[in-house]
């Protein structure tokens, strides 16, 4: 028997790649990475100076995220402001191993600390 469906959950769908989409194409950088459960974007996490993922949630309604770090698994429900543990995801489940933290290699500023939120 197949396990209930979670809304804002699509255990097929793989992440949009190894790094933050918006990051990615704008030349930033991030700390943590954020995986949307629902459609796989790839975002950077609200510690990071752009928060992509938390803005992906709030441009597109899609409600949860899950840890794209290695050695995570937690999930957290935008709207209800939760962690919670979910099923696992269409592999990767996390970056590259050798992908930097923070990271993109090259596009993290010497003063990175200093710039977290």
């Amino acid at each position: 028997m197949s396990e209930p469906a979670i809304p804002g959950i699509d255990t097929t769908v793989p992440p949009s790649g190894p790094g933050c989409v918006e990051c990615l194409q704008s030349g930033g950088w991030w700390f943590h990475l954020r995986r949307c459960a629902e459609c796989g974007h790839v975002g950077c996490c609200d510690s990071s100076p752009a928060q992509h993922a938390t803005g992906h949630h709030h441009d597109t309604g899609h409600p949860i995220v899950q840890s794209y770090e290695p050695g995570e698994e937690w999930f957290w429900d935008y709207p209800r402001e939760g962690f919670f543990e979910g099923p696992p995801l269409a592999a990767p489940t996390h970056h590259p191993s050798g992908q930097p933290v923070p990271g993109p290699a090259g596009n993290v500023p010497p003063n990175w600390i200093e710039l977290l939120h």
